[in-house]
């Protein structure tokens, strides 16, 4: 029942709410502004949205635009030199998932020595603490997918090593300010939504399931999970759906803050190593392909038959009674938003790679299989990548 919880983000949340950016406190004077390398922030117009708030409120920008899809390691350091050379003392984020959690090892490395490697605990990372505090970070959420905007943890990518690591854990990086202005998301394809917001239901499944959930976390997820099994499809098949939509930024943002009280379980780690090697495939793609194995396996094992239970009521399922039930609401929530034939083999994944990546998620994210309730080998997981497999 124990628990800490400690979540600093002053969080603006609602339709329009980009709109008082200005008037909050600026913590500083000249900003980096992070996006994506693609157009959407551009075309959709939340960067001019964002800018024009900024020179309301007396600060100065500049524009680091290369942050891409599972970001690297080598963008990172870039962006943090583009900080320094710029004389910026603060970050803006503005993305998604992956613009947020690059932003948030830019502002660590814009005011640390070495190398991102350095700081990494996992895998061939030095594990080093920080030295100095980052910068700090506003951050403008255009999807729902990480709940990035209010925790203090990255996903970074070294493609030289092929690991794919969380990054953080200090106070110091929980943005200062996160907006979640679902009017900004309005104009995310129906497969990103998605993909997206199937990445923040696992993100709560797996803090629901892992041993490190409590009262407060469980109260968390479960309202999560009802949110996305009642309006994802709905944000999928309309993207204007304003309500849909905020209900499932609502959902994402609550799976955010309950990754600070729970931790997720080792469905990430497995993920983490498909796209560790494999730089084009989505994060939430990864995990929906798994996702039917990976909850059958604990299911079979008797890992936590109630709670498979409870969350199939909140899915849809009201008078579920069988652990397995969890299953069906979950496969038919993938059908109705279009992702449940997601194959492996269209992102060049291979059988023969299936013990590489299980040993790869045990050397990066190993963390993350302590709160497994029933411990999986590397057999197990390779049988999980086989299974899901197409």
């Amino acid at each position: 029942m124990s628990f800490q919880m400690y979540v600093p983000t002053r969080i603006l949340f609602g339709q329009g709410q980009l709109d008082n950016l200005r008037n909050q406190q600026m913590p500083g004077k000249k900003a980096l502004i992070v996006i994506s390398d693609g157009k959407s922030s551009k075309t959709n117009g939340s960067l001019s949205k964002t800018q024009e708030q900024l020179k309301q409120a007396g600060v100065e920008w500049t524009v680091f635009d290369r942050i891409m899809a599972n970001p690297l390691k080598s963008t990172v350091m870039d962006g943090a030199a583009c900080a320094r050379e710029n004389n910026c003392d603060f970050i803006v984020a503005l993305g998604g998932g992956s613009v947020m959690d690059a932003s948030k090892a830019i502002a660590a490395m814009a005011t640390n020595d070495g190398d991102l490697w350095d700081y990494i605990f996992g895998g061939t990372g030095k594990g080093k603490p920080l030295t100095n505090e980052p910068l700090p970070i506003i951050a403008i959420t255009t999807t729902a997918g990480t709940g990035s905007e209010v925790d203090q943890y990255g996903v970074i990518s070294n493609k030289e090593t092929h690991e794919k690591i969380g990054f953080g854990g200090s106070d110091s990086l929980f943005p200062k300010i996160a907006i979640v202005d679902p009017e900004l998301m309005k104009t995310v394809p129906p497969k990103f939504t998605a993909l997206q917001g199937f990445d923040a239901l696992f993100h709560s499944v797996e803090c629901y399931i892992s041993t490190a959930a409590n009262l407060m976390s469980d109260m968390y997820a479960l309202t999560a999970i009802e949110n996305i099994g009642r309006y994802l499809a709905r944000a999928v098949k309309d993207g204007s759906d304003r309500e849909a939509r905020e209900h499932v930024a609502f959902a994402n943002t609550l799976s955010g803050v309950v990754m600070t009280i729970s931790v997720c379980t080792s469905e990430h780690s497995l993920e983490h190593a498909m796209s560790a090697y494999h730089q084009d495939l989505p994060h939430g793609a990864g995990l929906i392909m798994i996702s039917k194995a990976y909850f059958t396996h604990f299911i079979e094992t008797r890992a936590c038959d109630e709670r498979f239970v409870r969350m199939a009521q909140v899915l849809g399922v009201e008078d579920a009674a069988e652990p397995l039930d969890f299953i069906t609401a979950l496969v038919k929530l993938q059908e109705e938003c279009g992702v449940a034939d997601l194959k492996m083999s269209d992102y060049g994944i291979r059988p023969d790679e299936f013990m590489t990546m299980a040993q790869n998620a045990r050397a990066t994210m190993g963390g993350l299989f302590t709160v497994d309730r029933v411990p999986l080998s590397d057999e197990d997981c390779a049988a999980i990548f086989e299974k899901s497999y197409r």
